[in-house]
């Protein structure tokens, strides 16, 4: 067996491409078209890329690129986007993961970016180097045929049918408008448009290619397929910057012919339910994370952000990883945040985690405290650091990586 010491993490080179791609087919189960390694290369450059090798052969890999994300408060934020997590099955168990990520933070530090953000293919992973869900979405089923709409609900019309072709512009121009107004969604890059407008087999699972629809508001992307012997439409994305493109969208949506089922993933807060007169007509299949974040600099990232509540308090911040805590003054006045180190006693105390679990607004600081992950001097300095970092809307992952 090769022992920990034999493997060593180095930056990659154009050579160590083709043992990458077979280390993330290998690693995730899949393959890659032409397509996908084209843009994906675009998208993930190989030199943002570590790798750990054994002698001659690529074990370990991991590649990070600076995504502009949109915070609490609408302002745009610069994160670490993590991808392409993958450790060779003969290697498993060495410490190759930490070395990589001991690497690639130092990296991020150094470059002056105050969170890290990923999606997860397992949840038990990324929870010891200081990363927390800070994203959830839902997966639903609707039954189209018990989708009656109530009459409160606006018939605003304005959709037509589509091409992807003819479309590009305009989804690119919606999204844009979307990602500035909604926590949690990232700049979509060149790289990743081409790949949505590309549409890969692999990302089809048996379903047509995609079907669009448009409003001057917002569009949906779905496909058609037949799930269980019933005719299916799967909504892959829809973006709706109005509540009147969301009703209008959704009205053409669950009122197709020939469709038994809707399925879609929504946000948290998506009030699709509450526009019908059958709520259980929309069924919660799956509930999972969307995205994970850390906290790379305390002062930088929590000042970033904004706030619903005035706060003064001391917060002790545990980040047995990277050691990026400390005992910070945190103060909030009208929304804006100040924080920087100090000696006093703490009136707060939590794992760096939980502060990327509170970060977009998809956790309350009362269910960390009922689940002993945050300790407080007293009830009133937990309210007032509840309500500070509550948000007013759930944050949504813009695009999948």
């Amino acid at each position: 067996m090769t022992s920990a010491k034999s493997v060593r993490v180095r930056a990659a080179t154009e050579a160590d491409r083709a043992a990458i791609v077979l280390l993330r087919e290998t690693g995730f189960g899949m393959r890659y078209g032409p397509v996908e390694l084209e843009e994906q290369g675009r998208l993930f450059p190989v030199e943002r890329s570590l790798v750990a090798v054994d002698g001659d052969q690529v074990v370990g890999h991991t590649v990070d690129i600076t995504m502009n994300v949109t915070v609490p408060g609408l302002q745009t934020v610069r994160a670490c986007g993590v991808e392409g997590v993958a450790v060779a099955p003969t290697h498993r168990r060495r410490g190759i993961l930490r070395a990589l990520f001991t690497t690639q933070h130092a990296r991020a530090a150094a470059e002056g970016l105050p969170l890290a953000i990923l999606t997860a293919s397992e949840a038990t992973i990324y929870g010891r180097f200081g990363y927390e869900t800070t994203i959830h979405d839902t997966v639903v089923r609707i039954d189209r045929r018990r989708a009656e709409f109530r009459a409160t609900t606006p018939d605003p019309g304005g959709v037509t049918i589509s091409t992807m072709e003819a479309a590009k512009s305009h989804l690119r121009q919606v999204y844009a408008r979307w990602q500035q107004r909604t926590p949690g969604a990232q700049e979509r890059p060149d790289a990743k448009w081409a790949l949505l407008f590309a549409d890969p087999d692999r990302n089809r699972d048996g379903a047509t290619s995609l079907y669009v629809l448009l409003h001057a508001d917002g569009y949906a992307l779905y496909r058609r397929r037949y799930l269980d012997g019933r005719p299916t439409v799967v909504l892959w994305e829809m973006r709706a910057i109005t509540t009147e493109a969301h009703a209008a969208l959704w009205r053409v949506l669950l009122g197709m012919d020939l469709v038994d089922t809707v399925e879609a993933t929504l946000a948290e807060d998506d009030p699709l339910p509450y526009l019908l007169t059958d709520p259980r007509a929309v069924t919660l299949t799956r509930r999972g994370d969307a995205l994970w974040a850390r906290v790379m600099d305390v002062p930088a990232a929590l000042t970033a952000r904004s706030y619903r509540h005035d706060l003064d308090a001391v917060v002790a911040v545990h980040d047995p990883f990277r050691d990026a805590g400390g005992t910070f003054a945190l103060r909030v006045r009208d929304g804006i945040a100040a924080c920087a180190p100090t000696s006093r006693t703490p009136d707060l105390t939590c794992d760096i985690n939980v502060l990327g679990g509170l970060y977009f607004g998809a956790h309350r600081a009362r269910d960390y405290a009922r689940a002993h992950r945050i300790s407080v001097t007293g009830p009133m300095v937990l309210d007032d650091f509840d309500a500070a970092f509550a948000t007013e809307r759930a944050p949504e992952l813009g695009w999948f990586f």
